[in-house]
């Protein structure tokens, strides 16, 4: 693992990444200047655990490249995915009050840069900025009505609706054919959704008849108005 100070090393792309966050968007001046300072950069490579349950929560974190799976596993060695986190995407803020162990497993899912937040720093800053202290309040507010979210869509939508979903936010048309390319492995898409990787299969079988094929990380769709009816119809 590489840690690398971020007043070297933190380039214009990443900065633009930390500063669409909910955390650090509505901050300016000296807070924004401190949050930097209690930063560090990491490098980690593909499959990489970032921390495991049970560890101190000493820290959160802001994915500014690649893709970082959130799980927890049991004793019989299942594991069950809590979300997929993208570039721009924070995680285990959460824990800066309350629990100070994580409850969770955080593994690169490929290679991965990622703002490593110390979270003392964080809550010292809290108590002396109220703007920091707004921040953190904005950030779990949009953590929880996103989780809500996903419990609702987990419980309204079967799960060739949740591929449909996924499929037409992404289409590049809104009629026709169209193609679209995955960012990452089937199986983080299956986590993301919210399924097991066979009930993903079974979920791109069922879209066949629409015109839907899958090929590695390539998804065609042969009308994406057809499959936007058939969502809708099914719904």
């Amino acid at each position: 693992m590489e840690i690398i100070n971020t007043s070297i090393k933190l380039n214009s792309r990443d900065r633009a990444v930390l500063m669409r966050t909910p955390f650090l968007s509505g901050l300016s001046g000296n807070s924004l200047g401190r949050m930097f300072g209690s930063m560090t950069i990491l490098s980690l490579p593909a499959r990489k655990s970032v921390f495991r349950e049970g560890e101190d929560a000493d820290a959160f974190y802001c994915v500014l490249s690649g893709y970082v799976r959130l799980y927890r596993l049991n004793r019989e060695g299942r594991e069950a995915d809590i979300r997929i986190c993208v570039p721009g995407d924070t995680f285990a803020e959460c824990l800066l009050y309350g629990d100070r162990k994580y409850p969770f497993q955080a593994q690169t899912a490929e290679a991965a840069t990622l703002a490593r937040f110390d979270a003392q720093a964080v809550r010292e800053l809290a108590e002396q900025e109220s703007d920091v202290a707004k921040a953190v309040m904005i950030s779990l507010s949009h953590h929880l009505l996103t989780a809500m979210e996903c419990v609702a869509n987990d419980r309204l939508h079967t799960a060739p609706q949740r591929v449909a979903n996924y499929i037409l936010t992404r289409c590049p048309v809104d009629g026709g054919p169209a193609s679209i390319r995955l960012p990452f492995q089937k199986s983080l898409l299956a986590g993301m959704l919210g399924l097991a990787p066979e009930a993903l299969s079974r979920a791109f079988s069922a879209l066949r008849k629409t015109g839907v094929t899958v090929r590695g990380r390539v998804i065609q769709v042969g009308d994406v108005q057809a499959l936007r009816e058939m969502n809708v119809h099914q719904g």
